[in-house]
């Protein structure tokens, strides 16, 4: 039986060995061709470089213009997930504290919209914003928070599950207003979800392409998603700056990954096995 036990430990390791490394690979080619020219790359796309050239990464930063394309992708992602955690996190507050009817279907509501695809409703929502004058960073900052909210609030839902409703009692006999228990007492203990979806809508936001072509392809306004794109032309393709565009436009989501990634499976693990 021991042994049968150790087989299949060993065989689980192995298998997860593969998988991490298919899943590495891609990004393995990217960051090695990153350090070639466009001819070694369309010769020899998945040996080491023979000679490594760093020319590209000064080259590429200048040509995606990187500073103007970073600084627009922050903003639209630091104010949509912001506001994502803050709206999210209250109305799981009020719908788990509340349990009504009306609460409940609200809930099981946010599900239903989890299941309508983007695509299904892109024409028209474009068309309403359009209409609104909201083609701009703003508007696409309240797509983001509507795209956003459904799954962060099931998240917080079921973390909010764990937390016992005497502590908001007690703080109410002290005298803490509602407003005072949710932001110095139930917020704080929600941290490891809050993580979460920050790190779930911040990667989503940071490399979505659709939306923001569909909303601000303006000049000034690109994110660097768009601004990768002008590396890809009708005739040809600068793979080499394409590559290392890449490299640059992914450090900034991998940072944010690895300082948060100790909260990243308590809070998903408390928000999903609790909903």
């Amino acid at each position: 039986m021991k042994k049968q036990l150790d087989f299949n430990k060993v065989l689980i390791i192995i298998l997860a060995i593969v998988l991490s490394l298919s899943w590495l690979y891609p990004f393995f080619l990217i960051f090695i061709n990153s350090f070639k020219t466009r001819t070694e790359i369309l010769s020899n796309v998945i040996g080491i470089p023979e000679e490594i050239t760093l020319a590209n990464y000064p080259n590429s930063f200048t040509a995606m213009n990187y500073l103007s394309g970073f600084g627009n992708s922050l903003i639209i992602t630091v104010a949509s997930v912001g506001l994502t955690v803050l709206f999210s996190a209250m109305a799981a507050y009020v719908l788990h504290r509340r349990n009504t009817k009306l609460s409940t279907f609200i809930y099981y509501f946010c599900g239903v919209t989890m299941l309508i695809p983007f695509q299904a409703i892109m024409i028209p929502l474009i068309n309403v914003f359009g209409q609104l004058n909201l083609l701009n960073r703003t508007g696409l900052t309240i797509m983001n928070i509507g795209f956003s909210v459904s799954l962060s609030v099931y998240l917080y839902y079921g973390a909010m599950r764990s937390i016992s409703t005497d502590l908001d009692d007690a703080a109410n006999i002290d005298g803490a207003s509602r407003i005072d228990i949710f932001f110095r007492i139930i917020l704080p203990i929600l941290k490891p979800t809050t993580v979460t979806v920050i790190i779930l809508n911040g990667m989503k936001i940071w490399n979505d392409y659709l939306l923001p072509s569909l909303v601000v392809n303006q000049e000034g306004m690109r994110t660097l998603p768009l601004e990768l794109y002008s590396f890809f032309g009708e005739f040809t393709t600068q793979w080499e700056l394409a590559l290392t565009g890449l490299i640059l436009a992914i450090i900034p989501v991998v940072l944010l990954f690895i300082s948060l990634q100790k909260y990243f499976i308590a809070g998903l693990s408390e928000g999903s096995l609790k909903m």
